[in-house]
């Protein structure tokens, strides 16, 4: 069975960098971005979802490794 993609049954089209809660949910434990097929993103909103986590990561709001 086909996971759905969580932004496009939630309608959301923006996706902001400093939703660091929500971006936490596409994180692995060691601070690694989760692949589609783990998480059921489609390919637009993975694309999306990478460049949002690697921003936050740039401005200190998620961490680039565990500790």
């Amino acid at each position: 069975m086909q996971k759905s993609c969580y932004f496009c049954t939630e309608n959301i089209n923006e996706l902001d960098y400093k939703n660091t809660q929500l971006l936490r949910n596409f994180l692995s434990g060691q601070g690694k971005i989760l692949p589609p097929r783990r998480t059921g993103t489609c390919t637009k909103h993975q694309r999306i979802l990478a460049t949002a986590i690697k921003r936050a990561r740039f401005m200190a709001l998620l961490p680039f490794t565990s500790k």
